[in-house]
């Protein structure tokens, strides 16, 4: 509908999915801590200061944004987010959670596979002061909050 992808878009997050581990997807295996049929869950490769290990919830299947996503999908997508925001308030003790959902490259949407960024929000973290930056995060930052809510899942399954 409105893509933005070019021709060759070798998208990042449909190779993780795939269980490839490469330096184009910034995403190891261990991140993810949440699949089903439809949805994958795993830790951002993204760090937001003050925010690290935020959660994206995303189709395993290739849609590019929002105009794209199937109804039924983001139903699927919405309600593995709520999971996962209850999860942050119990495992990392999150005052709230914050959903962020990009699309098109004028709503900030870099990686052109839809994802919902899932953040916990703590009382006077910088999240509005840092503002939505984020840095290239070290996939052994992100072990624990990956392996956290991977055992929260199979408490709650």
């Amino acid at each position: 509908m409105h893509n933005h992808a070019p021709d060759n878009y070798r998208c990042p997050i449909c190779l993780a999915i795939n269980g490839v581990e490469h330096e184009d997807t910034w995403i190891v295996q261990n991140d993810i801590f949440y699949r089903d049929d439809l949805v994958v869950g795993f830790i951002s490769s993204k760090a937001i200061k003050g925010n690290d290990g935020h959660p994206l919830i995303l189709p395993i299947q290739h849609y590019e944004n929002i105009y794209d996503l199937p109804t039924e999908i983001g139903h699927r997508v919405s309600e593995i987010a709520k999971q996962t925001s209850i999860a942050l308030k119990e495992t990392r003790n999150a005052d709230g959670v914050t959903l962020v959902q990009n699309n098109e490259p004028a709503g900030d949407q870099h990686a052109f596979h839809y994802h919902l960024h899932v953040i916990p929000r703590f009382i006077d973290d910088s999240y509005h002061t840092e503002g939505h930056r984020a840095s290239r995060s070290n996939p052994v930052d992100r072990a624990a909050p990956a392996s956290a809510l991977r055992e929260w899942f199979k408490a709650h399954s």
